[in-house]
Order: C-alpha cells, then structure tokens, then sequence
C-alpha cells in the first residue's frame, strides 16, 4: 500500500486552526520571553488559550479531553505547534510530557492512568523520564544503565543517579528506569517505576547548564536514595523496561522531529521576508545567485525532512517497529533543521546575529537536537548495523537452501 501524504480533511483543520493559534497567540508571548521557558503561570495562560481555540492535546485519546490523532495526524499538527518554541507547550505535546502519555497509554494500569495519565493528558501537572545518568551509567547504551531497584518488604528500593533529566523541575512524577536483574553492561534486567516527587527518597538537583534553554523545567540532576515504593509503582511487568522504552521511544524521536521542523520553517520564512525585500548591490538579495541556493537549499531540507518523518508515521500507525525508518527521520532532520536555521541566520547577515529576530536563539535550541534521543552517530551504527545484518541473514538462508545468494555486481 503506498503512503499517503496527504491529512485528512478533520487533521488538515486542526492543523489550519493551530497555526493561526500559533502565530495570534504564542509567538507574541515567545517574542516577549526570548523564545526562553516560561512559568508556571504563562504556561497555564497559553494552554488555556489552546482548550479554547480547541486544539489542546492533539496526542491525546478523546477519553482523556483530547484528539486522538494518530502518527500521521500528529505530523501535521506539530510541525505547527513548532513553528514557535512555545507552541508545544501551549498544545501539552512537549517534550518529555508527549511522549510519557503515550507510554501511559499503551501500557499503565487502569489505576495509573487515573492517578498519572488523566492529570498529565488534561496539563493539571508535568512529569519527566529518568533514564539518562552521568558517565559510566546509560545515555547513548542504555545496556549501561547503573540505577538500581532492589526487591525490599512492601515493594521496592531505589537507588542511583539520574541527570539530563529534562522537565525535572515542577514534574509532579517521574517515570525511573532501574536495573533490576544482571550488571551494567548486561542486555535486558530494566524496569520503569513510577515515583512521585514528594517521595523523600526522590531528590531534584542542579539546573545543568545547557545550549538550550527553552524545554520547560530545564534539564536537572535527581538522585535516587533509599528511594521506597510499592508494587503498585511498577509500569508494566518487572525486567521489561527496555522493551516498553520502545513503545515511547520511536513515536517520541518522531514527534521531536515534527516540532523541530515547524521552527525551521519558521527560519526560513524570516530569511525569505528579509531576502524579499533587502536590496544591495544594485538588487534585491533574493535575486541573487548565492542567496537562492541557500534558500532553495531550505527547501529541500524541509521536504526531504517532511517526507521522511511521514514515512516513519506510516510505519508506526501500521504497528511496526520502524526502527530503521524512525533513526533515518531522526538523523536527517536532526541535521537538516540546524543547517536551514544557520542558512536562515546567515542570509539575514548582521539582523540574524541580533535579538531583533529569534533565529540566534532557534540555532541554541536546534543543536543538540544531533544529540539528544540518541546522537546521529548512534543512530547511523543501528542503522548500518540493520543493513549489514539483512545481508547476512540473506546469505545464511541462501546457503542453506543450497541456492546462491543475490550476487553483487563485478563492475
């Protein structure tokens, strides 16, 4: 079946009605706060905003006050969201909010889902994801993971230290990923607790000093110690972490994409507007060769990004891994989304590099994007690895059916 690109007609509204949202409502607010993280309170004032305008939580199922969107559907919507750094958390589809609702949804308990996901789908409280530790513990081998939960009378204890933990700050929960069987280094043995903030074993350090300043609730240091919890806090089944990590991970690194791709468009229409208009040399600066190869550069990168990320939402919505399909949208937009903010910000010259417009503050935000949810290096050796791999596995079947494997060409 080939992929469709084109929204349904119900998606293509949402989407009309968020980008008008965006652009009246939360850019203003973006400009006015440096595109930086908001408070409590402004972030409360634009997702009451959003309720109203009727485009909150397009993630969201219809049971829990949102749209039901599927991958596809959400592609639209997001990009649109993005095209301000403060329209996904307008929308309640920002990062690690986003993706922690769609674990809870596939794989919380009855009673979680009231306790944790009604409250996070309706943006009554935040939450984070504690996976990532300082070195030698998990972050690009999550295999490395070093936190630890021990089986104690009642329930569970759990002890480590977490960091890089985005939205840590104010998150009223935390979803933990702890070793429960093997080593550091072993495969499998993870599980995902759900620990509440005011757990006094649960402790929220240090705003980490970070290029980006825009995720709500920073990125912190937590510390886990003699960290108590009961039975009722595991989410899923005991040493199934990993796996249900999955479950998040690839729609998660999908939606990043589609965020991310709004604020390059966004870039290169502030580039566009300038080049219309600014006239040197005897011409206007989109008349000129080199301006229209960066611009038309910015093109591509935005569609070749689009087509992939839709691409990866097929597959998603069909229930396949997709683990190949998400690390090429992952890696290519990842890429592509800095070098048309740097194109946008080089084609608006000395206006680039002020305050007056925000594309020096979109270049802080875009760039560890290569990093976070993985680095592109990371992404490009599972790939390859997934190539090689099929290869072999052709050849072993060829073999022992007794027939020769594809052959590859001499010349």
């Amino acid at each position: 079946m080939a992929v469709d690109f084109e929204p349904d007609p119900l998606v293509a509204e949402l989407a009309a009605r968020t980008a008008r949202f965006v652009r009246e409502e939360v850019i203003p607010v973006e400009v006015a706060n440096d595109g930086v993280a908001v408070s409590e309170e402004v972030r409360r004032e634009l997702q009451a905003g959003a309720r109203a305008a009727g485009v909150f939580a397009p993630h969201a199922a219809q049971e829990l006050g949102g749209h039901g969107l599927d991958m596809r559907g959400r592609a639209a919507v997001f990009e649109e969201a993005g095209y301000s750094l403060l329209g996904p958390i307008a929308l309640n589809i920002a990062a690690p909010d986003e993706g922690n609702v769609h674990m809870l949804e596939q794989i919380a308990s009855e009673e979680q889902k009231q306790r944790y996901l009604a409250p996070l789908a309706a943006g009554d409280v935040r939450s984070c994801f504690a996976m990532t530790e300082p070195a030698p513990g998990a972050g690009s081998d999550p295999d490395a993971l070093a936190t630890t939960a021990t089986r104690v009378p009642g329930g569970w204890r759990i002890d480590g230290h977490k960091w890089f933990i985005t939205g840590a700050d104010g998150a009223a929960f935390a979803i933990v990923m702890a070793r429960t069987a093997g080593e550091p280094g072993d495969r499998g043995g993870a599980t995902m607790f759900l620990v509440d903030a005011d757990n006094p074993g649960m402790r929220v350090g240090r705003h980490i000093p970070t290029l980006d300043e825009s995720l709500h609730g920073g990125h912190l240091e937590v510390t886990f110690d003699d960290c108590r919890v009961g039975d009722d806090a595991v989410l899923g089944e005991v040493d199934q972490g990993y796996r249900y990590a999955q479950v998040r991970l690839g729609p998660a690194r999908t939606t990043h994409c589609m965020r991310w791709l709004g604020i390059a468009r966004r870039a290169q229409d502030i580039a566009v507007a300038h080049a219309a208009q600014r006239r040197l040399f005897g011409s206007r600066l989109g008349d000129l060769g080199m301006a229209q190869a960066m611009i038309a550069d910015n093109e591509i990168d935005i569609s070749a990004a689009r087509g992939l990320i839709l691409r990866a939402c097929w597959e998603l919505d069909a229930g396949r891994h997709a683990g190949t399909e998400v690390s090429v949208a992952k890696v290519f937009t990842a890429e592509a989304v800095w070098r048309v903010v740097d194109r946008s910000l080089q084609l608006c010259g000395s206006l680039g590099v002020s305050g007056d417009v925000l594309l020096g503050r979109f270049l802080r935000e875009v760039r560890p994007f290569r990093i976070y949810d993985g680095p592109s290096e990371t992404h490009r050796w599972s790939i390859a690895r997934r190539v090689v791999g099929r290869r072999v596995a052709q050849a072993r079947t060829a073999d022992e059916a007794g027939t020769a494997a594809d052959p590859v060409p001499a010349r």
